[in-house]
């Protein structure tokens, strides 16, 4: 007979087996690989998750809510080249200057947050009010949302972001930069509002058991809704923190974060099945991918080798997602 201890004891190694692998491997990794283990290279594997990090907290939010949105890397793409004609001043850009110059930050950030956002209301409402599939609603998103970046540019790019806003990508608070930190903060704000408000109990029911969820006089359907909006909005905000990264924006920016956000919150365990799944767990997920990542670049192996693992971990994050639900059934 297993005591109540016993059961949150196995219950918190469960739910937290993500950050428990990436001790291990940020370990693996420090005792076999020379000059792993230091700061800088920790401080580059927090920047490089920042991207698909933020880009993984809507993916995952959607997931959770029993869905699934594949438009989140072209929705990127496209804030960020709006972000990069707009306020670039070399290539396509149009060099557009405010006073004072700060305010070109939050311009910017509400222009990419406004167009990830009527992005994800376009497939919200195809996907709640004429019940198309998510899965092909938001793949044809993915696909026409790329195109009109590419239209919008002309397949050229923009170069030379304003200041203001390159200073978000060079700055540096303790050893880590300031664009990670807004990543770090989207996570808290987040996993707050997933874990503590009444939206993020419903979404997490409504993933669990929509038809149940109505029952219980839950609007499911505008919830559902937003869900798909806080995903675009969020891809928007991480195709402006890419543009910031990059100072500029080009056609083909992002391409291939869709594999890593989603691989990132499959480990990190959010249940494809809907209503499980816990934001920290989809950041400890990126810091894996990311430690991965480095790790193959300081090895000097191919690049291809993180994808081959990338495979790898997300199959066995499948597996361990059903092993998981087993025990948990066993535990009740």
């Amino acid at each position: 007979m297993i005591s109540p201890f016993q059961r949150a004891l196995i219950e918190f190694a469960l739910d937290n087996l993500v950050w428990f692998m990436l001790v291990f491997v940020l370990a693996i990794f420090s005792l076999t690989i020379p000059n792993f283990f230091q700061i800088g290279i920790f401080a580059n594997i927090v920047e490089q998750s920042t991207f698909v990090g933020v880009m993984a907290i809507g993916l995952a939010i959607v997931i959770i809510a029993g869905h699934m949105d594949l438009s989140v890397e072209s929705v990127a793409a496209l804030s960020a080249m709006i972000t990069g004609i707009l306020f670039c001043s070399h290539g396509i850009g149009q060099g557009y200057t405010l006073t004072p110059a700060w305010l070109v930050i939050p311009v910017a950030a509400l222009i990419a947050i406004f167009v990830g956002g009527v992005i994800g209301a376009m497939n919200g409402w195809l996907v709640v009010k004429l019940q198309m599939n998510a899965f092909i609603v938001t793949l044809a998103s993915y696909i026409w949302v790329r195109g009109l970046v590419v239209a919008i540019s002309g397949g050229r790019s923009a170069q030379d972001l304003a200041p203001p806003l390159r200073f978000i990508g060079i700055e540096t608070m303790g050893f880590i930069p300031l664009i990670a930190w807004i990543a770090i903060i989207c996570f808290v704000v987040f996993t707050f509002i997933m874990g503590r408000t009444p939206f993020g109990r419903h979404v997490t029911m409504i993933g669990g058991n929509a038809v149940a969820t109505f029952r219980a006089g839950i609007k499911v359907d505008q919830l559902v809704l937003l869900t798909f909006v806080l995903a675009g909005a969020i891809a928007g905000l991480a195709g402006l923190l890419l543009a910031i990264r990059t100072s500029g924006a080009t056609a083909n920016l992002g391409t291939g974060m869709l594999f890593n956000a989603f691989a990132a919150v499959v480990i990190g365990g959010v249940s494809l099945k809907g209503g499980v799944g816990r934001l920290p767990g989809v950041y400890a997920g990126v810091l894996l991918l990311s430690s991965i990542h480095t790790a193959i670049n300081l090895m000097g192996l191919p690049a291809h080798y993180t994808q081959v693992i990338l495979g790898a971990l997300v199959l066995a994050a499948v597996l361990l997602d059903t092993v998981k639900l087993s025990i948990k059934q066993m535990l009740a």
